[in-house]
């Protein structure tokens, strides 16, 4: 006997507001319910008052969505900005300040809150100015290259904040 699609769809259909319940259900639990008794009194929320409690899962509900920031250090502590295969981009800003050309370790904060320091010894002959725009673009081996407008040339930098 053949099976006909309203046979399979109607069923289907009745169970998705069931599943949909459970699953709403399951998000809107409360930390008690959604631990074991054990967990729940090692991490210390049986101490809480009930306002307490009500009140923390009220705020796990309000920021279960909120975006989770981890930072990146190598060995010695220091930020890796693009960790692993990360694709990198040129970054267009402006530095924030006077700029007097390059003179060997100098450090360039950006509008955009990044610092970048200069690597090396290479200080091509450059302007003075104020405040000016900026391109920091990815090089080979994983190193950069800062472009001031009205420069001639670039530098190699390092992303240190």
């Amino acid at each position: 006997m053949p099976i006909h699609p309203r046979h399979v769809i109607l069923p289907l259909l009745l169970a998705l507001p069931l599943y949909f319940t459970a699953l709403h259900a399951q998000q809107t639990a409360g930390l008690q319910q959604r631990m074991s008794s054990a967990d729940f009194r090692q991490a210390g929320l049986d101490k809480l008052s009930p306002q307490q409690l009500a009140h923390l899962d009220q705020w796990l509900q309000k920021h279960q969505h909120d975006k989770i920031t981890t930072r990146v250090v190598d060995s010695s502590g220091k930020p890796v900005f693009y960790a692993g295969d990360k694709k990198r981009h040129a970054i267009e800003s402006h530095i924030v300040g006077h700029f007097s050309g390059w003179h060997g370790n100098d450090e360039f904060t950006l509008a955009n809150g990044q610092v970048w320091q200069q690597v090396g010894s290479d200080q091509p002959m450059c302007m003075n100015a104020d405040n000016p725009v900026v391109k920091v673009k990815p090089s080979l081996f994983g190193n950069w290259l800062m472009y001031v407008h009205g420069c001639n040339d670039n530098v190699h930098v390092k992303r240190i904040r």
